[in-house]
């Protein structure tokens, strides 16, 4: 049984080497969402299966008999395409409006972000493997002082947790690549440190360098993720997996910077422990 594709590539492949043996539904299927990736990215089945000249079932069917459990799981492949080829959000934008032929209104966008944000914020808890947690925690705990690296989008997550490692009187330093010298900088990461490096698809190829240098220097590496396809996941000693929710090809940063300020505070948390502790030492030690 041929592997489920997992991005537009291999599932281009995937059709175009199946296409001889499809029935001629599938194949009028195959060469409209091939000829279509844009419109295919945002409509709705109901939409597509019009335009496309068939009905809501074959084009189920079709995602079907590529291992995708139902359409919208395919669909997700064409979105990942554009969020590649089109980083620009004017771009993104148009392509949207011509896709769905809709213009929606400032609230009912606001509607539709708090919605997908909340869906997000409620299924994190049981997305985040707690031991795993702990162990990132651990790390940090342990670490002379935390490094942490987000590119582009991410760049936000990252300043945030430094921000907060500040405030708990934790040494953080933001990889910022100042003046293109993101090498240098990890260099000056010490083996006593700790790294997190913050990436989600497409994965910026400069939080790529950053964790395999740190990996191959035996950094202790913390990676906050999408999927255990990312490849920063078989670079680091953990990996804390984050969902984020996803309105008209625009992904958040909610769940995330959830997840930041729970390690930040968790991690304050454990240091004002170990200072009771000592101050019960010290105490003892002076009576």
């Amino acid at each position: 049984m041929s592997q489920t594709p997992q991005d537009f590539s291999s599932l281009e492949e995937r059709i175009t080497s199946d296409y001889p043996s499809l029935s001629r539904r599938l194949q009028q299927t195959a060469r409209f969402l091939l000829d279509n990736p844009q419109e295919v990215a945002f409509a709705t089945v109901a939409q597509l299966a019009q335009q496309a000249g068939v009905t809501p079932s074959t084009l189920i069917r079709f995602s079907n008999s590529f291992g995708f459990s139902g359409f919208s799981e395919m669909q997700q492949l064409f979105r990942a395409r554009l969020f590649d080829e089109l980083p620009n959000y004017n771009e993104r934008i148009h392509a949207v409006r011509t896709a769905t032929g809709e213009t929606p209104d400032s609230t009912q966008l606001l509607w539709e972000f708090a919605d997908a944000n909340q869906e997000a914020l409620s299924q994190l808890p049981n997305r985040i493997n707690s031991q795993h947690l702990e162990r990132a925690l651990d790390i940090f705990e342990k670490a002379r002082a935390i490094h942490i690296m987000g590119a582009r989008r991410s760049f936000v997550v990252a300043s945030y947790m430094s921000y907060a490692l500040h405030h708990i009187e934790k040494p953080a330093f933001l990889v910022n690549g100042l003046g293109g010298m993101y090498s240098e900088q990890v260099k000056a990461i010490d083996h006593e440190d700790a790294l997190l490096v913050v990436s989600f698809a497409p994965y910026a190829q400069e939080s790529r360098n950053v964790a395999e240098e740190a990996h191959r220097r035996g950094i202790p590496l913390v990676v906050i993720t999408d999927s255990n396809l990312s490849p920063l996941v078989p670079l680091a000693d953990v990996a804390l997996l984050v969902h984020e929710a996803e309105v008209k090809s625009f992904r958040g940063l909610t769940a995330s910077l959830c997840l930041t300020q729970t390690l930040a505070i968790a991690l304050g948390m454990r240091q004002d422990k170990a200072l009771d502790r000592q101050r019960s030492s010290d105490d003892a030690g002076n009576a």
